[in-house]
């Protein structure tokens, strides 16, 4: 393993850097811009709005977005629970004042409680849903968050952009119409080390780089307790299996438990449902997404 660190030697490394995931971030910036460009130009929009959480993944997109277009034409939406980390608010509030960019702050407090209800006042959902599970909430917190960027979108005139890298995209650590629903994704093929890597280089501040990941669902919560492995020993399984497609086998040969291995494999598989459109049951002779396809127009393509 590399270490990429901050400020001098004797400095704590600010994150641990596979060698093999290690990407040249240049090209990386330079590909990613003339992503968003190209998505908001096929699509007719100049601006782009954003849920910004205070996390790592929220904040590069920012910056990248803001690269890309300017800050000026980013919306950035914060949109906190009553338990959410204040730091993460704060964190937030330090990339909008770096970027320079427009923002929102939403909470969402009144929306979650008015379904699951709060100190023992029943809301919509019904007396059962005062007993809701911490992660139930937090599904239910991702999707209005969501509906409310889109909401935000219409009023901004700006495309929704997604934060979801491709660590959580494989094993599913997302939520469905929640914080994977998005117009386009600028990260979506970056593995969270890669995420950090880019992170370091296009100048996020470097609290945000050094802190736990979290989807802030509960106080303390952190992705890595929950998940049970750090995320660089995760990339680099995935990066094996997935990238180099390598059998389970060859991994263990080459260093990897069995047993990790298999639990991997199995997350991701449990995860294809997510990434995924719904399945249709043809019935007639031509089937949107099935046996017609109608390819979202390319930048510069002459189809009107």
């Amino acid at each position: 393993m590399s270490e990429v660190e901050a400020g001098t030697p004797a400095e704590e490394p600010m994150f641990e850097l596979p060698p093999e995931l290690a990407i040249d971030t240049g090209v990386a910036r330079r590909v990613i811009a003339q992503f968003i460009r190209g998505q908001l130009r096929q699509a007719g929009f100049e601006r782009a709005v954003l849920a910004l959480s205070g996390g790592i993944d929220s904040a590069l997109v920012a910056y990248l977005v803001a690269e890309a277009i300017g800050p000026e034409q980013l919306l950035c939406v914060m949109m906190p629970y009553r338990t959410s980390s204040p730091d993460s608010r704060g964190d937030a509030e330090t990339v909008v004042t770096a970027l320079g960019c427009a923002s929102d702050l939403v909470e969402i407090t009144a929306m979650v409680d008015g379904y699951f209800g709060a100190d023992g006042v029943v809301g919509e959902g019904g007396a059962e849903a005062l007993e809701a599970s911490a992660l139930r909430r937090g599904n239910f917190m991702a999707r209005m968050r969501m509906a409310t960027l889109y909401d935000r979108s219409v009023t901004w005139r700006g495309l929704p952009v997604g934060t979801g890298n491709k660590t959580e995209s494989l094993i599913g650590y997302t939520t469905l119409f929640g914080d994977s629903a998005c117009a386009f994704n600028p990260i979506g093929d970056l593995y969270k080390s890669q995420v950090r890597q880019l992170s370091a280089a296009i100048g996020v501040p470097e609290r945000i780089i050094r802190k736990a990941p979290s989807a802030d669902l509960w106080p303390g919560q952190t992705d890595e307790t929950e998940a049970g492995f750090t995320y660089p020993v995760l990339d680099r399984v995935l990066f094996w299996r997935v990238d180099r497609r390598r059998s389970v086998d060859e991994m263990v040969a080459i260093g990897f438990e069995r047993a990790l291995v298999e639990r991997v494999d199995k997350m991701v598989a449990g995860a294809e449902f997510k990434r995924q459109v719904p399945p249709i049951a043809k019935l007639g002779p031509r089937t949107a997404g099935v046996d017609y396809l109608y390819p979202r127009r390319r930048p510069g393509s002459a189809r009107p």
